[in-house]
């Protein structure tokens, strides 16, 4: 029996119990709290992180809504932007409704965007993410290999979800992924592999089971599975897998396929040879699932990405608008991070062409306009923080081509005292 507890002992703020009657109390400056009250505490913060996602309580964003949002991160691409729109809508929309369908099952629609590298596929998926507010992760199909070879298990795509989702394996199970690198995983000819193909189609043999929706058992931190290791089990059927891939040399099976002429009867009305030598990638948005088997893709694998999508190669003035319209652009980036030390950093118009000019030559789309951009920078990023009378640099078109050899340079650099 616990003693009755006295006056002067210290009390619970929100149960009022003693010391005497619980196992600890945690007292403060004004305030007690005990072990029981702690726990309660932890139970309700528990239960308030599985709460219901946004979207389920709220107003689903319609396609409109969120190509909308879409726009202010991702310039161009519009078909790809409204598919992605229409695909995301209907994915959420399948798996909060209520209503009867009379026998009808709605089936999951996962996503093949295919297009030039730097073209914006994976920011795409990481903004439909942000826009939906569930979890997203993203995997790198090019070091998965089929179950008992060295490499990562299929199984191990899904640990970054679950580790986006705290753990919470409900919240997890109706999120997003973006499998990168999908061509990668083509077989070497559209006939089936001889010997063992165990990265390329054993690998899509694995995937068609999670991609369909399928109960899967996740190690925690990933890696091999053990027979000793405690497992989580993941439902993915209401996961959305969008898959991305560039499929180098694809134009070539496609205009393969679109320049034949038909043979024999109506042979007269065929449609004539198209010449796509001005532009090879021209061809991209008339891909069919049949380029896709006659790349490398099987069968079963390409009628479980039902919805197929490509993406346009990047213009100059495409990547110009990227530099400097988005609510994420690199040069709002740079520019902030100047403010923080109290320097304005002003880019020239020539300045802003000539990075653009040079990421072009790189050939590596929009990730290369950030890479050409540090590397002009590189020094004035090291130096200006020391100068504490620098307090607006002007970049011009020399200082991106040359890179900035020392912050001191008069002639590149325009100081203005407090």
């Amino acid at each position: 029996m616990r003693r009755r507890p006295s006056k002067t002992e210290p009390r619970c703020s929100f149960c009022a119990r003693s010391s005497s009657q619980v196992d600890k109390i945690i007292t403060g400056p004004s305030v007690h709290i005990c072990n029981e009250c702690v726990k309660l505490c932890n139970d309700v913060l528990a239960e308030d992180k599985k709460q219901a996602l946004p979207w389920e309580t709220k107003t689903l964003p319609k396609p409109i809504e969120i190509k909308e949002h879409l726009d202010e991160y991702v310039i161009g691409q519009d078909r790809a932007k409204k598919i992605l729109s229409v695909a995301v809508y209907n994915h959420y929309k399948r798996i909060r409704t209520n209503i009867d369908l009379d026998g009808v099952e709605l089936e999951k629609t996962n996503v093949l965007l295919l297009g030039p590298t730097g073209t914006g596929k994976t920011l795409l998926a990481q903004t439909l993410a942000k826009v939906l507010q569930v979890p997203f992760s993203m995997a790198d199909a090019t070091i998965l290999t089929e179950a008992g070879y060295v490499g990562e298990d299929v199984e191990n795509i899904l640990v970054g979800l679950l580790q986006a989702a705290d753990y919470d394996v409900p919240r997890a199970e109706k999120g997003i992924v973006y499998l990168d690198e999908i061509d990668k995983i083509a077989r070497k000819s559209s006939a089936p592999a001889v010997s063992r193909d165990v990265s390329g189609e054993g690998v899509q043999q694995a995937l068609l089971k999670i991609l369909e929706g399928t109960v899967a058992n996740i190690p925690p931190k990933g890696g091999r599975k053990h027979p000793e290791q405690p497992m989580i089990q993941m439902n993915t059927a209401n996961i959305l897998f969008i898959c991305g891939g560039a499929f180098e040399g694809i134009e070539k099976v496609i205009s393969a396929r679109v320049g034949k002429r038909t043979m024999g009867f109506g042979a007269a009305d065929a449609t004539p040879d198209i010449d796509h030598t001005d532009d090879p990638m021209s061809v991209l948005p008339e891909v069919e699932p049949e380029d896709l088997l006659q790349y490398g893709l099987i069968p079963e694998f390409i009628g479980r990405v039902p919805m197929l999508t490509t993406l346009d190669a990047l213009s100059e003035d495409d990547l110009f608008r990227i530099l400097t319209e988005p609510k994420n652009a690199i040069i709002r980036q740079v520019s902030r991070l100047f403010e923080m030390d109290g320097v304005t950093l002003t880019f020239t118009t020539d300045a802003l062409n000539k990075i653009v000019d040079l990421t072009v030559k790189k050939g590596t789309g929009a990730r290369g306009l950030r890479s050409v951009l540090e590397q002009a920078m590189m020094d004035v990023f090291y130096d200006a923080p020391s100068h504490e009378d620098i307090k607006e640099i002007i970049v011009t078109a020399e200082m991106i081509e040359k890179g900035v050899s020392n912050v001191d340079d008069g002639d590149e650099l325009l100081r203005k005292s407090a």
